[in-house]
């Protein structure tokens, strides 16, 4: 297996693997879908009643969305994560909560004003912060208030589409274009503009590879002296983040949890002969 990176920025990646089956690459996908560890709030508790600032003005705790609704919005915002954290079901305090599995966040926040995912304050561990500080949440009005503690757990995107740290994963087959220069004309225009996905070039052919995304290369489907191949053992990957985590690293940790899982198929396949 060959993996090379194409494109890259902190919250997008696009690269290509070499030398692997179809099935392989399914599993790729899946694994960057739903088994990629993720912090996401898990538990929320909000104060109800009167609430006062250090003047003594008084601000009542009602606010304009229901309880469940908070909850939610305050659990789908993308936290930074730290992979080396536990699982809670799998640390050392026996589910309890510690520094090791677990992250206490608080939302303080006085009326009139926008309540955002900048105003969620990590208490136990500042460098786990909300990785977006302009996610609307909640709107207060005059005399209204926020008072919110909460708790951060690891989790995976099987479980809750909280805890999903990748959007838009795809691939295809590594594609190749192989253009009559003389049946069709236009090719000095994509390779102009199309410089990067030139592969080879001869005195009457040239090939390109839609690897590298390109508005031209819509031309070359069912274009008379085009000569379209697709390879079934090179796929071509891209994928998104919720900027929770930095696609190199979920890349890495990806296929070590692949080749984790494939082990074990083996080993309880082995074990029932």
């Amino acid at each position: 297996m060959n993996l090379k990176v194409l494109e890259y920025s902190p919250r997008f990646i696009r690269f290509s693997v070499s030398g692997i089956t179809p099935a392989i690459a399914n599993s790729v996908r899946r694994t960057l879908i739903s088994d990629i560890p993720k912090l996401a709030i898990d538990k929320v508790v909000i104060h109800h009643g009167q609430i006062r600032d250090k003047e003594g003005n008084v601000y009542d705790s009602s606010l304009a969305l229901f309880d469940e609704m908070i909850a939610l919005r305050l659990s789908l915002v993308p936290i930074v994560t730290d992979m080396k954290m536990n699982f809670r079901e799998q640390c050392t305090c026996e589910g309890k909560g510690c520094p090791l599995c677990t992250v206490s966040y608080s939302v303080n926040k006085l009326g009139p004003a926008l309540v955002t995912s900048g105003d969620i304050q990590a208490v136990s561990n500042p460098d786990l912060k909300p990785s977006d500080p302009d996610i609307p949440i909640v709107k207060l009005g005059p005399k209204q208030a926020m008072l919110v503690s909460a708790e951060a757990v690891l989790g995976r995107g099987k479980q809750h589409a909280k805890w999903q740290a990748t959007s838009g994963v795809a691939y295809k087959y590594h594609r190749e274009f192989e253009v009559d220069k003389q049946a069709f004309p236009d090719w000095t225009s994509i390779k102009e503009k199309c410089h990067n996905s030139v592969l080879k070039e001869t005195s009457k052919t040239i090939t390109f590879t839609d690897d590298f995304p390109c508005r031209l290369f819509n031309r070359l489907f069912e274009s008379d002296g085009v000569k379209i191949t697709e390879d079934d053992t090179n796929f071509v990957f891209k994928f998104e983040t919720d900027g929770s985590l930095d696609p190199l690293e979920i890349l890495d940790f990806t296929f070590k949890r692949l080749s984790q899982r494939l082990n074990l198929l083996h080993e309880s396949l082995v074990g029932n002969d």
